[in-house]
């Protein structure tokens, strides 16, 4: 007889009632992406930036040039050629900061490939008519909002129109999606006490790492960030962080480490596209270090990690 801990045990009861509660892809996305086996897991990738070359119809924000968008496109085609091959089947997209507040070309993305697309946009957190600009979003299939912490996210929690959009994010059920380094996690830590009910997803794993080792008073931090049941971690931009070298086992310590504390259900993994598909990244070398390299992960956490959080936050 086969013995499961505490973990494994939950985790496995929680994969069985979340994959009966999410809904058989439609023939439609299967098409979509070129899954047309039913028997193809069909992953969710959680963090892609899409953008194209046409500014004229599509605008850069004044703070971005041409020069800025490196590669000069990254379409929804061009994703596919690098997802298809991999089994993924939904993706989410990021808002790409060229177009800053801007999401236009996002959400036509979204509506002209129904199922396929989730999206997380951003908004000007500090704008007049805040709630009304995350309602307009959210009814278009927005599910999240994506916070920068470009000069650093001390003072988030004192400002009056983050602490909206926090709470707006509570009451409409979208997600609050935080880019920050591992100096800006206790600021993070102040926001999730007190929004305990807001759906919080930490960007790749708060780019612990990106300095080329892993700085385990950060990690301690982030994974302190674990008692807030509704905070979440994108396993994610391998090709940022450590050694930044495929097959990037020596991120291993690092996620055995988040999913002890957090558990598979609240982890994510997503490539960061297109960044994780220049120079020697490439796709699969990313899905696949969650699918292929890490032996203590479960096909049941896989099946979280590689679907069925997304799914259950984002979709």
């Amino acid at each position: 007889m086969i013995k499961l801990n505490r973990r494994q045990f939950l985790g496995a009861s929680a994969a069985a009632a979340a994959s009966a509660a999410i809904p058989k892809r439609h023939s439609l996305v299967a098409d979509e992406v070129g899954l047309s086996d039913p028997d193809t897991p069909a992953w969710i990738d959680a963090h892609v930036h899409v953008w194209t070359p046409d500014t004229s119809k599509y605008p850069l924000s004044p703070r971005f040039g041409r020069s800025d968008m490196q590669p000069a496109s990254f379409t929804p085609d061009e994703l596919f050629s690098h997802c298809r091959p991999a089994g993924v089947a939904r993706v989410v997209l990021i808002q790409m900061s060229f177009y800053e507040y801007d999401n236009t070309y996002m959400i036509d993305v979204m509506r002209k490939h129904p199922g396929v697309f989730s999206g997380v946009g951003i908004v000007d957190h500090n704008a007049s008519d805040l709630a009304e600009r995350v309602t307009s979003l959210a009814s278009q299939g927005v599910r999240g909002f994506r916070l920068h912490s470009r000069s650093g996210a001390k003072g988030w929690s004192n400002n009056s129109g983050m602490t909206t959009l926090w709470r707006l994010a509570a009451e409409q059920g979208l997600a609050i999606c935080p880019l920050i380094n591992p100096t800006d996690i206790p600021y993070v830590d102040e926001l999730c006490s007190q929004f305990p009910d807001t759906t919080v997803v930490v960007d790749h794993f708060a780019r612990i790492g990106v300095s080329g080792t892993i700085e385990q008073e950060s990690l301690d931090q982030l994974c302190r960030l674990s008692r807030f049941p509704k905070t979440h971690v994108k396993t994610s931009a391998f090709y940022a962080l450590g050694r930044k070298q495929p097959p990037y086992t020596d991120l291993v310590p690092m996620i055995r480490r988040v999913v002890d504390q957090f558990g598979p259900e609240r982890l994510m993994w997503a490539s960061d596209c297109p960044y994780q598909v220049q120079g020697d990244h490439t796709y699969d070398a990313s899905i696949g270090l969650i699918r292929d390299e890490i032996s203590f992960l479960s096909e049941s956490d896989k099946q979280w990690m590689l679907r069925d959080t997304a799914a259950k936050v984002f979709f």
